[in-house]
């Protein structure tokens, strides 16, 4: 145990129970409720973070069909909880507006290499925290990183929060949501990219990989950190040592210290 403490990690050691049991509601511009203005918000050209929808109510055929086509998230949850959200006559449904626009990851990569640009990829694994997620886009954006990539379903939400604790970086950082980051990381393999994995599992530190190749660095969730299927795609894992009694870093901080080596190697070796 004590090497595990001084060895290094991956996540911040964070509850994400605690923290949403002390989140509060969202605000109004986040979001739209009623089955009508969510029809309309979904057939928009306004990105959609997620859609919730009450679970006991069985007349949302619409939504569900626009927003399977359109690959937005649905969440069944009980009337309490979107009660919790708003308590204005929401018939069952929110629609939990995005504040940033996604875009294709496929096209940034291709891009990046087209410019002759040497790409960096940061991939977060299920991190909820939407202030760990505005820290971790400041970082990104300020430390060069081409795109950041989130899954569809476990990621934090896009919201106020998240652009005001980025600082506005998300105004300027390309963010791709995948489906699949399984398929998303097979891609990033055969487009030539090394895969890079911050986790306390890894065998050696940071400052033994070359990332003046083409990289995808993977951060896991507050909770436990990279899957177990991710981990295995990496080429390579990694752990930040650490010298004191605390068994972890805040996620968000173990990011910027994973992307400054970055920046220390193409910038000054």
């Amino acid at each position: 145990m004590e090497n595990r403490k001084r060895s290094g990690v991956n996540h911040g050691g964070d509850n994400p129970k605690k923290f949403y049991k002390a989140v509060v509601r969202p605000n109004k511009e986040d979001y739209v409720f009623g089955i009508q203005s969510v029809i309309e918000t979904i057939k928009s050209d306004k990105e959609i973070d997620k859609i919730v929808l009450q679970k006991e109510i069985k007349l949302f055929e619409e939504i569900e069909k626009l927003a399977r086509e359109r690959g937005i998230p649905i969440q069944k949850v009980p009337l309490e909880k979107l009660n919790r959200i708003t308590m204005k006559n929401h018939q069952g449904a929110v629609a939990f507006v995005s504040t940033v626009n996604f875009a294709k990851l496929s096209n940034i990569v291709a891009d990046t290499f087209e410019k002759g640009e040497v790409p960096l990829v940061l991939i977060l694994d299920r991190v909820t925290d939407v202030r760990n997620f505005g820290a971790i886009s400041r970082s990104a954006e300020c430390s060069g990183v081409h795109a950041l990539v989130l899954p569809t379903r476990g990621g934090a939400q896009l919201n106020g929060d998240a652009m005001k604790t980025s600082s506005g970086a998300l105004n300027y950082i390309p963010v791709c949501r995948e489906t699949e980051l399984i398929n998303t990381v097979t891609y990033l393999k055969n487009s030539g990219f090394q895969i890079v994995s911050c986790t306390e599992k890894g065998e050696g530190f940071l400052y033994s990989g070359d990332y003046t190749l083409p990289t995808a660095i993977i951060m896991g969730s507050e909770e436990d950190g990279i899957s177990p299927s991710l981990l295995a795609l990496s080429d390579a894992q990694v752990k930040i040592p650490l010298k004191g009694k605390v068994e972890s870093l805040n996620v968000s901080v173990a990011t910027a210290v994973m992307l400054y080596e970055v920046v220390r190697q193409r910038e000054f070796v």
